[in-house]
């Protein structure tokens, strides 16, 4: 069987599985790393997002052999890594304005965020409300304008 290395919230993790096994079964059922939901199986709910060199991306899309040794993945585990804290800045807004109700969709929604906002910033300006609509995230419990409100809040405190 194939072995598959890349870097996962910071260290190196390989992982003996077929080539054709989408990334997201890999984090989840092979290194444990639960934080990525599985939705939908087709990039669509948003609700595996995570980060890929950096850059929000759906590892339920990808397979794995598509996963290149040098290729840095980042889960809602590994966020607070990079800021250096307990938190990251946009969790710490989640928490302060109440966002989760049944949470499900949450750790795809606040890795999408950061995504946006660090986006917008190396564009020159902050996270506007094009941005916000762009946000394709699907949320069962609709707490959409909790969750615009806290990326606004979570983009002020990242830094």
């Amino acid at each position: 069987m194939p072995h598959h290395t890349f870097i996962l919230n910071g260290k190196a993790v390989t992982a003996e599985v077929e080539d054709d096994v989408r990334l997201l079964w890999v984090l989840r059922d092979v290194l444990g790393v639960t934080g990525p939901k599985y939705g939908c199986g087709l990039g669509v709910c948003q609700a595996c997002t995570s980060h890929i060199n950096g850059k929000a991306f759906n590892p339920c899309s990808v397979p794995v052999k598509d996963i290149a040794p040098t290729d840095e993945i980042t889960t809602i585990e590994g966020l607070p890594a990079t800021v250096g804290k307990e938190l990251h800045p946009m969790q710490e807004a989640w928490l302060d304005l109440d966002v989760v109700q049944c949470g499900y969709c949450q750790p795809g929604q606040i890795m999408t965020a950061v995504a946006k906002v660090r986006a917008a910033r190396e564009a020159g300006r902050e996270v506007d409300e094009a941005d916000l609509d762009e946000i394709r995230n699907i949320c069962r419990c609709g707490t959409y304008n909790r969750i615009r409100e806290a990326i606004v809040a979570g983009a002020s405190r990242m830094p």
